[in-house]
């Protein structure tokens, strides 16, 4: 007679899975019983779970050949912004429900103003950028109508680009399905009288700077404080580096001895301890440089990327057709390119009329 040494823990169930054929290893769950006597000797059962009442894989008669859909509704408050329309759901918290002030009215002034002369009706691929900006620029969008966007696509450059693209109902794209973009529209820190530019104070430079080179036309919107002669004038900080986190030493390294930025830091995080992580789990060096480097990045971009360790730097060089500037009197200036090629293109200033809004 077996006798159970320990009347509470000696008899033990464990699940196995074990493969019921050699063939085709298929797992079958398996339960297993150990009892063992007071002599020590130890018994084990083993027996298949559809004896009590679990079926086998081999017995699951769900039909397959229609794969389940599922859809997952948004769980909105009472308060929800997708409840009051698209446009509320991508107005900018900071001002919602209150007037705009002087900085946020120049941006949707330049934001309106570069949708209104260039997302036209036979643009059916548009990259959406990222920044303070961009949330006006996709609520002008919004505001040509659901007939105009039903049949365009929208490619994000981040996280936040992707979620007001989202929330504003509009259809959402990737940049692997469309390569091509007809027109790109972005925030930057900061833009040369060239229409060089700064970007990658919210750390989504290499995702900008892809969709920049995918689109036929790349604008560029601000505020009036973005708007100067030379880089690094106002947008302290200095260039934004993307490296991988193993280099990023290494690359310090260089820009501190080699390059000739000496106050090169590795950016921290503020809601966080540690370093900033980008969306591509990279780290981001800010690196200021002297304004006679500045007033032409380009050399300084070049040495840059060829560090090893490098992913992308936060210069855009050459790269923008137009930037507009929200101003304080409730103008804007337009920066376009003119004749020319390359560094000797020239740069046409414009003043204009802000758009309704």
């Amino acid at each position: 007679m077996l006798t159970p040494l320990y009347q509470a823990s000696t008899t033990r169930s464990v699940l196995l899975l074990l493969p019921n054929s050699y063939s085709y290893l298929r797992p079958s769950l398996i339960t297993t019983t150990i009892v063992r006597d007071s002599c020590g000797i130890t018994r084990i059962t083993r027996r298949p779970l559809s004896n009590i009442g679990m079926p086998l894989p081999s017995q699951n008669k769900t039909d397959l050949s229609t794969p389940p859909v599922t859809r997952i509704q948004p769980v909105m408050s009472p308060t929800s912004p997708l409840e009051k329309g698209p446009s509320a759901a991508i107005e900018p918290s900071a001002t919602k429900g209150k007037p705009l002030s002087a900085i946020e009215g120049s941006k949707r002034l330049a934001a309106y103003t570069a949708v209104d002369k260039h997302v036209t009706p036979n643009h059916r691929v548009i990259g959406i950028g990222s920044g303070s900006t961009v949330p006006y620029v996709v609520e002008r969008i919004v505001q040509q109508g659901t007939e105009a966007n039903q049949d365009r696509v929208f490619i994000p450059t981040g996280f936040q680009s992707k979620e007001l693209i989202v929330a504003a109902g509009l259809n959402l794209g990737d940049v692997d399905q469309y390569p091509t973009i007809d027109v790109t529209i972005d925030g930057a820190d900061e833009v040369d009288s060239k229409l060089n530019c700064i970007k990658g104070g919210g750390a989504c430079h290499l995702r900008e700077k892809v969709l920049a080179e995918a689109a036929t036309t790349f604008i560029l919107v601000a505020d009036y404080r973005k708007n100067v002669e030379i880089l690094c004038t106002n947008f302290k900080p200095g260039v934004p580096i993307e490296v991988v986190p193993f280099a990023y030493a290494k690359v310090l390294q260089n820009l501190h001895h080699i390059l000739g930025s000496p106050r090169a830091t590795l950016r921290m995080a503020v809601a966080k301890a540690g370093p900033v992580v980008s969306d591509n789990g990279n780290f981001i060096i800010d690196a200021p440089f002297e304004r006679d480097q500045m007033s032409d990045p380009y050399p300084i971009m070049a040495r840059i990327k060829m560090l090893t360790g490098v992913v992308e730097v936060g210069l855009f060089c050459h790269m923008a057709n137009a930037a507009y500037f929200g101003n304080e009197d409730g103008s804007v200036t337009m920066k376009r390119l003119g004749a020319g090629e390359g560094n000797l293109q020239e740069v046409i200033v414009e003043q204009l009329p802000a758009s309704s809004t």
